[in-house]
């Protein structure tokens, strides 16, 4: 694929303003900061998705947080879900380091790119429906571009497997009817394509033992080896 293209529809995804409330919150999070950040410029933009234009693997979160993404202008970037996220991606072989926390930090991920259906971070990060049907045409562009070389997706939560589905059938595929339902570990076979449910690395998911980093390695692995990806081996940490 030609990554001048991914790059042009990351540029325009950071300039959009389509959701009055979204921007809104962005920038007046971004002017206030938290006190542990007082020192940070904010990025305070909608924030692209992060990883190689040839990925064979995509993972599809929620959205930025208010003081991780939003701070760093990178996905998962910054804070403690991604702190979880890309220490899993390293354990599997898929990122050069386990911690992501900044936009200059050094970390590359490997056939692996990380975006979400909402680019900008909402208020209690709940986006609106209206808010996510608008942001819509990103990820299925974003998947348009991503498909000579995309061979599996992990979707994270309920609200990202919702939203992959729609948007891998507004982008081409061949959705099944009824739609499947999400499940941690669920797995749909669609065109030349995996798509994989995985509980949210939300701290209240991580928190409470609900996902554990063994059950994330597991998912992304298992993801990584339908996509043809080198990972490494099974191992016994918890």
């Amino acid at each position: 694929m030609d990554s001048s293209s991914l790059a042009r529809l990351d540029e325009r995804i950071t300039g959009c303003r389509a959701c009055p409330r979204l921007v809104a919150w962005r920038e007046e999070v971004a002017a206030t900061k938290r006190a542990a950040f007082a020192d940070w410029t904010y990025w305070g933009r909608p924030v692209p998705g992060f990883g190689p234009p040839d990925a064979r693997l995509l993972v599809i979160g929620l959205a930025p947080a208010a003081h991780g993404g939003n701070r760093t202008g990178r996905m998962f970037t910054g804070d403690r879900s991604g702190d979880v996220l890309y220490a899993a991606l390293h354990d599997v072989g898929l990122a050069s380091q386990p911690t992501s926390v900044s936009a200059d930090d050094g970390l590359e991920l490997y056939g692996v790119r990380v975006t979400a259906p909402v680019h900008c971070a909402p208020p209690a990060n709940k986006p609106t429906p209206e808010e996510r049907d608008t942001c819509r045409p990103w990820l299925v562009q974003e998947l348009r571009l991503l498909r000579p070389s995309l061979r599996s997706v992990v979707a994270l939560g309920a609200f990202g497997w919702q939203a992959a589905l729609t948007a891998l059938g507004e982008a081409g595929w061949a959705v099944p009817r009824p739609r499947p339902a999400f499940g941690h570990g669920a797995r749909v076979s669609l065109e030349g394509l995996e798509l994989f449910g995985c509980f949210h690395v939300s701290q209240r998911n991580t928190f409470t033992g609900r996902l554990t980093p063994r059950m994330l390695r597991d998912v992304l692995r298992t993801a990584a080896d339908a996509a043809g990806l080198p990972v490494g081996a099974v191992d016994d940490k918890p």
